[in-house]
């Protein structure tokens, strides 16, 4: 029986949104009620000026790439190996999506990054993937080096530490979700950051026309002409949404000591087994935020599939474990490989194929991934103790054929 139950829905969750519902609060045209909560705590949380709610993560990532000006005439540096609304509202830009391949831990790899710039680049664009922060020092000194913009898509990484800094803090934009999954869940939603005054009003603009604009806008700013429309389209989120949400947010310093803390424990259980790459943060002061606690196969030790070896883990009760699913190397997807028949105006632009990122292929290959509870104590440490049992007993089990 699967025992990680996620979102957790509380009285206190419920109370958050009848609290609204009592106070007809159902809808904001402009910065109010728990918006201004919400948002001001994230700015505060992630050490910035600006925070801005959205109706999901995508709008958020949208948003941000809007905001930045991508355009015909620019290519984007993306990770190979992410959740492909990481980078699919490109298209939606006309800028190009220049695919990179994964480093050992998964996430993008910096070397590979500047390899791939030339004249026309514009953007990096990172995910940590699964929580676990990208070396973010290495990507932005890249950056500045060649004069790019960073984005970081955080929708992984809710509370996560780079060398003692919050991730998200240091980007040109960071943004999250807040869908159902997420360690901070709204149901759906997003959340947009920058320092930025004039990428913020961009992102206004693009999804809060009127109200909101007018109210935030400069009025000397060259975009406060267009306050009244904006872009003319509507990305507000749900006060529910960002209600629920905003709950959560004071659970999140415990969970995330309580998900380091378990994390720990089961890699030191996992340790024991040579056949296996446990996650490792890379820096000291780095804290993941285990959205998934994600440990790899080596294949010359153990010749079985991740994906065999995970239906044999469900078999033998460890319903918790996955294989691959719909967050793999972008280059499999049809979207990737002719993107032509849904945008004619990439065709002959991109044509990714499979084997163009062995690396961010073989780390998707040989991940399996499990929950990382939000609690301590001894219950959940007799339940990582018996996923070490059932992980060791099933390599037992494969080694001897």
């Amino acid at each position: 029986m699967n025992t990680f139950l996620w979102p957790r829905i509380t009285q206190a969750t419920k109370n958050a949104v009848m609290t609204l519902l009592d106070k007809g609060e159902i809808s904001h045209y402009d910065r109010a009620g728990i918006f201004i909560t919400f948002e001001d705590r994230w700015a505060a949380m992630t050490d910035r000026k600006y925070a801005l709610v959205v109706s999901s993560g995508t709008a958020a990532l949208h948003t941000a790439m809007v905001a930045a000006g991508f355009g015909p005439d620019d290519e984007v540096i993306c990770p190979a190996y992410t959740f492909f609304a990481t980078v699919t509202p490109i298209f939606q830009t006309g800028a190009v999506p220049v695919l990179c391949d994964a480093g050992h831990d998964g996430n993008i790899d910096p070397a590979a990054i500047e390899k791939l710039i030339t004249p026309r680049t514009k953007a990096v664009i990172i995910t940590h993937m699964w929580g676990m922060p990208c070396d973010i020092d290495a990507i932005l000194t890249i950056c500045r080096r060649h004069h790019l913009l960073l984005i970081e898509d955080c929708a992984h990484a809710h509370g996560a530490v780079y060398k003692g800094r919050p991730v998200g803090s240091e980007s040109d934009i960071a943004i999250w979700s807040i869908q159902g999954q997420k360690i901070i869940t709204g149901g759906e939603g997003g959340v947009f950051v920058t320092n930025n005054t004039d990428f913020y009003e961009r992102a206004l603009l693009f999804g809060h026309y009127n109200k909101r604009c007018k109210q935030e806008i400069r009025p000397d700013s060259p975009h406060y002409d267009y306050a009244e429309t904006g872009f003319g389209l509507k990305l507000r989120a749900h006060p529910f949404a960002i209600a629920m949400a905003n709950e959560q947010l004071d659970h999140l310093p415990q969970w995330h000591a309580a998900k380091n803390q378990n994390a720990a424990y089961l890699s030191n259980k996992l340790a024991a087994f040579p056949e296996l790459e446990v996650p490792v943060p890379a820096h000291t002061g780095d804290q993941p935020a285990w959205y998934a606690y994600t440990f790899r196969l080596r294949p010359a030790m153990l010749a079985i599939s991740a994906a065999e070896f995970c239906r044999q883990l469900n078999a033998a009760g460890l319903d918790e474990a996955s294989a691959s699913g719909s967050t793999r190397p972008l280059n499999l997807l049809k979207l990737f490989q002719d993107p032509a028949p849904l945008f004619p105006q990439y065709a002959g632009k991109i044509a990714y194929k499979p084997g163009d990122f062995p690396v961010a292929e073989s780390q998707a290959d040989q991940a399996i991934r499990l929950p990382i509870d939000v609690n301590g104590g001894a219950k959940v440490r007799r339940t990582l103790d018996r996923w070490a049992q059932i992980i060791g007993d099933t390599i037992a089990n494969n080694r001897a054929r």
